[in-house]
């Protein structure tokens, strides 16, 4: 009979799983800090899958156990699988996750000049702190879409750049007024504007810094000023994702919710492939968008675009009705990837300790989110936690169980309701983060790892 105690993972790890967890960490830095932004996450995702023999779905006419097949929706949401041996009707293994992470959008026309100054207005997107992202390194990356339809990806104030970007603050001599407010309060959002230049352009008599701005970009990438408005730019940190500590044991870095377990879905998918091991069930893994919003949108969980996926998949299998597509899903088990939150040994009172997440103890499973009353929430079936954990014994995969913060107190949705309400079992399944929806977002090494090992273990079944 296994007892359930919840204690740090790092012990159970014999010296090569040790070698094998910071190998892995290594390539998960590496993956932070080149995808910053959905747009850039797909990409990076496409070119692992082709390395590794996956092909457009619209190549395929046929698929047979085996096949490795991706699908993009609108460069910012990107499908994969690999088909099993079993009909998809008797059921398929999804694990799904989001790419899109709390940041800071350019308004349609953002670009103004003020006392000698050029900035960018923003909206920020998600759920932030915005007094987290003020004086700060910002990088500005993004797609353009100019009159001709030419699509121009922009990236300015990375590490490749000798300049960044901030949004200034108060001293604090001027600023007692602002500190007596309530932290969600004493930033106005229509001042969370992006400093972007300040030497006038001398060919101007008006807006001089602005038009110096203007005739740099179109230098650069050949847009104007209205093609802002064809734009989707984004501010995000501009610094690196590191280990964090003298022992190296946990990992900072922007965009961990969700990226963490978009990477493990991947990695543990491509890891199917090198084992050379045919698969019962076909593995189908979701990067998604939008979460952060509700998952609003063509990109998201809610769009269209799984289903159309699915509705490919099963026709080039034999399968062309509605029914087949309703039975596979009734059929089929997930884990909703997404992150937790892990104890806060300095606001651990916010906390149900026994039913916390603590950092080095293993991937989290929550039965249920939402709040409340469980408003919102899926709520995974007993049988299936019990499947879920099953699994993971059998695969030495270290877990806790965990909720989001004590009722009343936390709360949170993740895209486990939208698969759910169509009939598929689902848990709720990822890693526990500190400093979550920060600029700089802390994971023990430990559970990046054992949430890679968990949906390995998964997709096998």
């Amino acid at each position: 009979m296994v007892k359930y105690k919840k204690e740090n993972s790092y012990e159970k790890l014999n010296k090569f799983e040790q070698e094998e967890m910071y190998k892995y960490a290594d390539e998960y830095i590496k993956f932070l800090n080149a995808a910053k932004t959905e747009y850039k996450c797909v990409d990076a995702i496409k070119s692992e899958l082709e390395g590794a023999g996956f092909k457009d779905i619209s190549c395929f006419k046929v698929l047979v156990p085996g096949d490795k097949i991706y699908y993009i929706n609108k460069d910012r949401s990107i499908y994969a699988a690999i088909i099993g041996e079993s009909a998809e009707t008797l059921g398929v293994n999804i694990i799904g996750s989001h790419i899109d992470s709390p940041r800071l959008d350019t308004k349609p026309m953002p670009l103004f000049e003020k006392h000698g100054m050029a900035l960018m207005k923003t909206q920020y997107y998600g759920g932030i702190k915005k007094y987290q992202w003020l004086s700060i390194p910002l990088a500005m990356y993004g797609v353009v879409y100019n009159e001709s339809g030419e699509k121009i990806d922009v990236v300015l104030g990375e590490k490749d750049d000798d300049f960044t970007f901030v949004i200034t603050d108060l001293l604090p001599h001027l600023g007692r007024e602002e500190s007596e407010k309530k932290a969600s309060e004493f930033i106005d959002p229509e001042n969370l504007n992006v400093l972007v230049g300040s030497i006038p352009d001398l060919d101007e008599k008006e807006d001089k810094v602005k038009s110096k701005i203007l005739k740099a970009l179109n230098k650069k990438y050949g847009i104007t000023e209205i093609d802002f408005a064809r734009s989707d730019i984004r501010f995000v940190p501009a610094f690196d994702a590191k280990y964090i500590g003298i022992d190296k044991g946990m990992i900072a870095g922007y965009g961990q919710d969700d990226r963490v377990c978009a990477y493990a879905t991947i990695t543990a998918m491509l890891n199917l492939i090198e084992e050379g091991k045919t698969l019962n069930k076909t593995a189908i893994a979701l990067i998604v968008d939008k979460e952060e919003i509700g998952s609003e949108g063509n990109t998201s969980m809610n769009s269209m675009g799984f289903e159309l996926f699915m509705t490919k998949l099963l026709r080039l299998r034999g399968k062309e009705s509605r029914e087949d597509l309703l039975q596979t899903l009734d059929n089929s088990y997930m884990l909703s990837a997404d992150v937790s939150a892990a104890v806060d040994p300095m606001h651990d009172h916010l906390s149900d300790i026994q039913n916390g997440n603590i950092a080095g103890c293993g991937i989290s499973i929550e039965k249920y989110t939402g709040s409340g009353g469980k408003y919102s929430a899926n709520d995974a079936s007993a049988k299936y936690m019990s499947y879920v954990m099953n699994l993971f014994e059998r695969n030495n995969v270290n877990y806790q169980l965990g909720t989001l913060g004590k009722i009343g107190k936390g709360g949170g949705g993740t895209i486990a309701y939208i698969l759910a309400a169509k009939g598929v079992e689902v848990v709720d399944c990822g890693t526990a983060l500190l400093s979550m929806h920060s600029p700089y977002e802390v994971a023990s090494v430990i559970d990046v790892y054992m949430t890679y090992k968990a949906y390995k273990a998964f997709f096998k079944g």
